[in-house]
């Protein structure tokens, strides 16, 4: 602070200096006399004047002048000298330096005439007052200050304790009890206390807290009390009442003392009108925030224990020590706890209403720790009781109900009461979040809550408000979601249990969408239950409780179980579900005594019951297949199975599971489907079914009565209620659709997207499950949607294929319904319109009504096919085939009369019944007679519909087969686009692709040829095969085109087929082909095999696999025994081959020749090795026909080679290894040298010397070569048969001389070479022949692979001529693999061979004698070769003029197959090694099989010469009618049946 008084004024003090001094002071105490900051500058200026005089440098008199003249400038300015001199006395008193204090003692002494001495003995020392004489002693004056002291502060004046002063407190306390109704005012009372304390002296103090005790007996008072006392603490200081409310509370604070609620409820009051401050009262109370969290961890870790010990498996020793520790720590708890004074003040305050205090208070406690004392969870419900009860009684209050009225709190400083929604949010959300869990105490506000919940979403989901208002609304929506969360569902949990407030909470719940009601569900589950002691152990008191249940609940006691499960659930379902659904994982035979249990459950229940499944499906920690990747986990088949029950049997939402499905298949996994699957079974009754038997099928034709009734395995009654629910939840939440696309476009994503590394089995059960689930889910809304409906959802079939990528098959599937719900609206609304009844009339309108609805289907398909397509078939054909069904085309009669017997029979057993009650008799009387009644009346509908749709296509048939290229293309498209993809969709679909065909052929349609469709089928689908069998045994369908004899030898040919392609499959090794082949077996049974041999085959096959099969792959072993065994049993009704188609007795010592030559590796069929036998006697027709029944086989084992490569290099050693003895090794040798032979002499035929070398597979191809010309000689050059059959004649004659020529010895065993050597001069024949019939194949006009079915677009001659060639190859090579399928048909007829041997072998020639004789054999073919040659040239030149591309593509297919043919199913010279049929008795006939070696080549060698001659005039039926097609020349077709029978006739004669 700088200096007032400068050192020149000291200096210059008698010149300036004290005029100076003077001036200044005037100033400081003119200017503000009053303020602080002059009173301190005048302190200063004086102190530093006396401060010089001190240390000497101005004298003390000229100090005392100039404090004379300053004194009466201010009246204090005694004291404040005064003040400077106790300053001063105190810092002197201190210094070593007398002449200071010196200086000091004469300062005061000469201005004691300014201060008075009381001033100084004031402020001064007792010392210096000595010092200053103005005290005689200094120790009397301090013993006589503090007597004063003692007189003045230490003598009571007033008195505190009611004895001391009766009268006054008497007074007092009548004054403050006196009745205050009157006009008694607490001012009057105030000014009585007043007086009081006045009079008697009384202690202010005590007369406060006598008031405060006189309040607490008369709370009804407030109004008086509480001004009173507010009047009073003007008297006192501000923290008084404060500390007097606190001795009262600590006097409480005893171990023993209790708190009375009167007190808590003055100091709450006081609180609330803030006459004293919470922070100030709050630290007098108990016990310390610390104890308080103490505490509440402890209850933690106690329920933690409590679920440890609930948890663990306790031994029955353990167990009594356990009860007895606790008992022990019971009795500890029982001793009453410290009462608890925050807790006590703070329900004070809920009770009044002061919900500020209430809420700070409870802030400074643990989360839910104030309102888990129920007295706190009481009050503070009876707070929001009051706060909401306006809103409440608007609208909360159901109709009908009274319900008692709340009044308001007397109290204006309460919450305000809420008259809107609005209001709630201020105080009502926030009071319900504090009481938590603990709202479970007061049932009657949960439900008051829940009320006002739903009255909000009633007004929330109502449209009409404006911007502002929707925007509060969202957040009201949010808290109130909150609150469920936080504290609807916690306090749910701690009722007990309560169905009603479960039924009132989803009265609520149910208006919220279904995503936030599993949101809510999924943190009550896994969230609440851990946020609370309490809920921690409700949770494993329920968890105990459900495993007590579960261990007994049997089918026996469902009922009493079930009201247990009820109980348990209607506080803690989602806990209880979990744990019944993790049982129901593991014991599938829980399922059904669980679902019947469920019957108690409440509406909530069920819905947190769909959320429990729905969680547990999406567990990420399941693995959905077993261990060994091929099946899908039991647990989730489970799980499937209890959804489709219960989903059936309660009334539990859908629309989550769905959509849980849905989302499964958007992320492209369809394991889920399983789960659809199974709810649509259960919910709708459609079943779907691997298995379906004839009678299942057929009713499955019918209306949906028939179909519910004889349909299904399982009779699914009452689906009526079920499947209406899954219609709604479908179309209120968009799904049918959706659902379907996903699938069917998951169906053919299935194996690429969860193909990968699982095992096939899995991936063909995911892809047949993806399948079988649309082909259900979409019988399900054919039978349940609207017309409306479905236009309204289901778009075009052009849309569907195109934008959304849907399948043909499938898009038609889910189309289909549409078209004929659309067709019978159509018709029926003509009906009306026109009232005409006659039968051509109603043909007329349906007609109509199709046409009207079919035509944008015509117009929309186009866009499905290259515009190719459509030159044979027509749209309107292909719409036709794809829209109609199973209904449309013919009425199970059969299937209507056994329904309505099984009623009948029904009906007379319920007659029967002596015990049923005569009421349910008749009941269920009534219900068979009307089921009856409404099947008749469905027949009846069906077979009116049925001879409309018939008219419709006889009209139609003409335009569908446009045939604008040739009748083989339009039957490869009808195949391929139509027949293919739909009979392998659904076994109803394969019946009803059968019965088009047979329709098609029925109704006579232009450009179809019924046999070579049925020729080309392809035989591998189960429904389609069994209902060609079926037709094909009438043998009369196609009599008008076929003669018996020849249908039965086409008969023989499919048979045929089929045995290769079986045993083919059963002898892959792959899972699929041995599964797919089994059961097309085991279905095709009843008509397939009918021949002896070719089901021996069959036979030997299956039995294998059930050996191999039977530890490695159980399914199918399971198939194969039980095919094995229904094979069995048909035996006795199988037929020699001799007796299935008309043959000639082969002329016995021919048969050994033949035989031996070629029973073969190559697989030839029995038929054809027979006939090859037979070809010396027989015509020449009929080895033709016979050859063409071989040439079909090729066809199914060129689509195996297509499709498995594998195949080639494994079977055919397989299949021989097990049985071939040490000669095959020989002969293998002897067969590969030759090989080198023959590559080294014709380097031309390659791939044709290769097959040779393997199977020396010759003598059909050269047969199939010559069909062609057979077929075109016959028609052109009718005369020249005759000639060539004295060709035939001579060429028998010249084969018999060299027989009767060849009795030589015979050679027991010759060496491998020179078995070589014999048989090289046969292997030139081969080649000359392979020659030959190279040259035929080119001139034979091109047919398509069986493979290449699906490309239409004709490709160049010469890349046909390169790809068969390659094809030869592959087919030639893969052949032994191939061959050995039929292998074993031919063990049977060599033993019968063998016998002929013994009897009619001739002996032999010598090796040089052989030679020359197979050298001119040779001479004599090769020239025929070239005459064959030179007029097969100008057939092809003929030819190419004829045709056009497309032409030549389409019999491609025929010489194709049959070069493989030759390839395949020639008979094999050599290859006897090849052959497992022959290895069994190679021991036992080796010596007659070489004896008969050399002479069975020469027959042979006669026999093909024949064949070649005969090759270019016999006549064949199946391939003319190729033939026919690919030239369309039909007039043909009568001249060679003609020429045929002719030739009959005369071969035989010649025989």
């Amino acid at each position: 602070m700088a200096a007032l008084l400068p050192a020149e004024w000291i200096k210059n003090w008698e010149k300036g200096g004290k005029n100076e001094f003077v001036q200044l002071c005037r100033n400081l105490s003119e200017n503000k006399s009053h303020d602080n900051m002059g009173f301190r500058d005048i302190q200063q200026a004086l102190y530093e004047l006396a401060y010089h005089v001190v240390r000497g440098n101005l004298k003390h008199d000229q100090a005392s002048n100039v404090l004379g003249d300053v004194i009466e400038f201010r009246e204090d300015m005694p004291s404040i000298l005064a003040d400077v001199f106790c300053i001063l006395d105190i810092e002197t008193s201190c210094l070593e330096e007398k002449s200071k204090r010196d200086h000091f003692t004469q300062l005061v002494l000469a201005c004691l005439y300014l201060v008075s001495d009381t001033v100084l003995k004031e402020r001064l020392d007792p010392e210096t007052l000595e010092s200053l004489g103005l005290i005689k002693q200094s120790q009397q004056f301090n013993q006589k200050s503090v007597k004063i002291k003692t007189k003045l502060f230490y003598k009571q004046q007033k008195f505190n304790l009611l004895r001391e002063e009766n009268e006054g407190y008497a007074k007092l306390i009548a004054e403050l009890g006196q009745d205050l109704s009157g006009n008694i005012t607490s001012d009057l009372i105030l000014e009585n206390i007043k007086s009081l304390i006045g009079c008697f002296n009384l202690d202010p103090n005590r007369v406060l807290d006598i008031i405060l005790e006189v309040y607490e007996c008369r709370p009804e008072y407030d109004d008086f009390f509480v001004p009173l006392i507010e009047s009073y603490m003007y008297m006192c200081e501000p923290q008084t009442l404060c500390h007097i409310l606190g001795f009262k509370f600590k006097f409480y604070q005893d171990p023993s003392g209790e708190t009375p609620s009167s007190l808590y409820r003055v100091a709450a009051v006081l609180l609330q009108h803030n006459l004293i401050d919470l922070e100030d009262l709050y630290v007098h109370l108990l016990p310390g925030d610390n104890a308080i969290t103490e505490e509440h961890k402890r209850e933690i870790v106690e329920a933690k224990q409590i679920v440890r010990k609930l948890t663990m498996v306790v031994l029955s020793s353990e167990k009594t020590e356990e009860k007895e520790k606790e008992k022990e720590k019971e009795e500890e708890k029982t001793e009453k706890p410290p009462d608890n004074q925050k807790l006590g003040l703070l329900e004070a305050l809920l009770k009044i209403g002061d919900w500020q205090h209430a809420q700070s208070i409870m802030d400074q406690m643990p989360p839910f720790y104030a309102t888990s004392h129920k007295s706190i969870a009481i009050a503070l419900c009876q707070l929001v009781h009051v706060t909401i009860e306006p809103l409440y009684r608007r609208v909360g209050v159901p109709k009908g109900a009274k319900g008692s009225p709340i009044s308001a709190l007397p109290n204006k400083r309460a919450p305000k009461q809420a008259d809107s929604f609005e209001d709630l949010r201020k105080e009502v959300f926030n009071m319900l979040c504090y009481l938590g869990p603990h709202l479970s105490h007061d049932p009657i506000l949960f439900a008051k809550v829940v009320r006002l919940g739903k009255a909000f979403m009633k007004e929330f989901q109502s449209d009409g408000s404006k911007q502002e208002d929707k925007e509060k609304m969202e957040i009201l929506f949010s808290c109130l979601l909150s609150i469920t969360d936080q504290v609807l569902l916690p306090s749910l949990s701690l009722m007990d249990c309560n169905a009603c407030m479960s039924e009132e909470l989803w009265g609520m719940f149910k208006t919220f969408p279904y995503q936030y009601r599993y949101r809510l569900y999924g943190q009550w589950k896994n969230e609440t239950y851990n946020s609370h002691p309490l809920l921690v152990k409700v949770k494993a008191q329920t968890i105990d409780r459900a495993k007590y249940i579960m261990k007994r609940l049997t089918k026996e006691n469902v009922k009493p179980s079930g009201r247990q499960i009820g109980k348990l659930s209607h506080s803690n379902p989602t806990i209880l579900f979990d744990y019944i659904l993790s049982q129901i994982q593991k014991y599938d035979n829980l399922i059904t005594p669980v679902v019947d249990s469920l019957k108690y459950l409440t509406s909530l229940n069920y819905d947190v019951l769909a959320y429990c499944i729905i969680e547990a499906l999406a567990n990420p920690e399941k693995e959905r297949m077993k261990h060994d990747d091929t099946t899908i986990s039991s647990w989730l088949q489970s799980l499937a199975s209890f959804c489709g029950a219960v989903f059936r049997k309660y009334p539990i939402e859908l629309a989550g599971l769905l959509q849980y499905v849905a989302n499964q298949l958007k992320a492209g996994k369809s394991f889920d489907l399983l789960i659809l699957k199974e709810v649509v079974q259960k919910m709708a009754g459609i079943e779907i079914t691997e298995e379906m038997t004839m009678e299942q099928l057929e009713a499955m034709t019918g209306g949906e009565q028939l179909k519910a009734e004889g349909g299904y395995f399982g009779q699914i009654r009452n689906t009526k209620k079920s499947s209406q629910r899954l219609k709604d939840a479908l179309l209120d939440h968009d799904l049918a659709l959706p659902l379907c696309l996903l699938m069917a476009q998951q169906r053919n994503g299935v194996i690429f997207q969860e193909g990968g590394e699982k095992h096939l089995k899995l991936v063909g059960k995911l892809y047949d499950q993806c399948h079988d689930t649309l082909v259900q889910f979409g019988g399900f809304l054919a039978s349940n949607l609207s017309t409306e409906d479905y236009i309204k959802r289901v778009p075009s079939i052009d849309v569907l294929c195109n934008e959304f990528h849907t399948p043909h098959d499938a898009a038609f599937f889910l189309s289909r319904p549409m078209y004929a719900h659309h067709i019978s609206s159509k018709y029926d609304e003509l009906k009306k319109a026109e009232k005409g009844n006659k039968q051509q009339h109603k043909v007329h309108k349906y007609i109509t009504s199709c046409e009207l609805v079919m035509a944008p289907v015509h117009d929309a398909v186009i866009s499905l096919h290259l515009p190719k397509v459509w030159d044979d078939i027509s749209p309107q054909f292909y719409a036709t085939f794809w829209s109609l069904t199973m209904y449309d085309l013919a009425v199970p009669h059969s299937s209507y009369d056994r329904e309505v017997n099984k009623l009948k029979v029904q009906m007379k057993a319920i007659d029967d019944n002596q015990e049923m009650p005569p009421n349910k008799k008749k009941k269920e009387k009534e219900r068979c007679t009307a089921l009856q009644d409404k099947l008749l009346e469905e027949e009846k509908k069906q077979l009116e519909h049925v001879q409309r749709v018939l008219q419709r296509l006889k009209l139609e048939k003409d335009n569908w087969l446009l045939a604008k290229s040739t009748k083989n293309e339009t039957i490869t498209k009808f195949l391929q686009l139509c027949i293919f993809p739909r009979c392998i969709f659904s076994a109803i679909d394969a019946v009803y692709c059968a019965h088009f065909v047979e329709l098609v052929h029925q109704q006579k349609t232009p450009n179809f040829s019924t046999l070579l469709c049925y020729d080309r089928e392809c035989g591998n689908y189960p429904g389609f095969l069994t209902i060609l069998r079926a037709t094909g045994f009438d043998g009369g369908n196609k009599a008008d085109q076929l003669d018996y004899e020849n249908f039965r030898h086409v008969v023989h040919k499919w048979h045929y087929k089929l045995t290769k392609a079986s045993v083919h499959c059963l002898e892959t090794g792959e899972y699929t082909h041995i599964r797919n082949i089994l059961i097309v077996l085991t279905k095709i049974l009843p008509w397939y095999p009918k021949v002896l041999n070719l089901g021996q085959a069959l036979e030997r096959r299956v039995h294998k696999i059930c050996q191999e099969e039977k530890e490695k792959r159980p399914d199918l072993y399971a198939l194969a025994m039980g095919y094995s065994g229904q094979l069995k049993s048909r035996k006795p009704f199988m037929i020699p081959e001799n007796e299935f188609h008309h043959k000639d007795p082969p002329a016995r010592n021919a048969v050994a020749a033949t035989v031996q030559n070629g029973p073969g590796g190559a697989g030839m069929p029995t038929s054809l090795t027979i006939n090859t036998v037979r070809l010396e006697e027989s015509t020449t027709e009929e080895t033709d026909k016979l050859k063409e029944k071989s040439q079909g086989v090729v066809k199914v084992i060129n689509k195996a080679v297509n499709a498995t490569p594998k195949v080639t290099t494994s079977n055919g050693n397989s299949a021989s290894n097990s049985k071939i003895i040490k000669e095959k090794d020989d002969k293998e040798k002897s067969g590969k040298e030759k090989d080198k032979e023959k590559k080294d002499k014709t380097p031309a035929a390659i791939p044709e010397m290769k097959a040779l070398g393997k199977d020396g597979k010759d003598k059909p191809k050269e047969e199939r070569a010559n069909k062609d010309d057979k077929a075109r000689e016959i028609k052109e050059k009718t005369p020249k048969s005759d000639k060539e059959k004295e060709k035939v004649k001579k060429e028998e004659k010249a084969s018999k001389e060299e027989k009767s020529k060849t009795v030589v010895t015979i050679i027991e065993s010759k060496s491998t070479a020179e078995k070589e050597r014999e048989k090289e001069p046969s292997r030139e024949r081969d080649v000359a022949k392979e020659m030959k019939s190279k040259e035929n194949a080119k001139g034979v006009e091109k047919v398509p692979v069986a493979g290449s079915l699906k490309s239409p677009v004709p490709r160049s001659e010469t890349s046909e001529s390169e790809r068969e060639q390659k094809r030869r190859k592959v087919d030639t090579h893969s052949s032994p693999s191939h061959s050995s399928t039929v292998k074993d048909n031919l063990n049977e007829l060599k033993d019968s061979s063998a016998k002929h041997y013994i009897n009619h072998t001739t002996p032999t020639l010598s090796k040089s004698k052989e030679r020359e004789v197979d050298k001119k054999d040779l001479d004599k073919s090769r020239e025929r070769s070239r005459e064959r040659e030179k007029k097969d040239e100008k057939d092809r030149k003929d030819r190419k003029r004829d045709h056009s591309n497309s032409d030549r593509e389409v019999p491609q297919d025929s010489t194709k197959r049959r070069k493989e043919e030759n390839g395949t199913t020639g008979s094999s010279k050599h290859s006897k090694s090849e052959s497992p049929s022959d290895s069994p008795r190679l021991n036992e006939k080796e010596k007659e099989k070489n004896k008969s070696k050399s002479s069975g080549k020469e027959k042979g060698d006669s026999i093909k010469a024949e064949k070649m001659e005969k090759s270019s005039s016999g006549s064949k039926k199946e391939s003319r009618h190729d033939k026919e097609k690919t030239e369309k020349k039909e007039k043909r077709d009568s001249t060679g049946g003609k020429e045929e029978k002719k030739h009959h006739k005369s071969s035989d004669k010649h025989r």
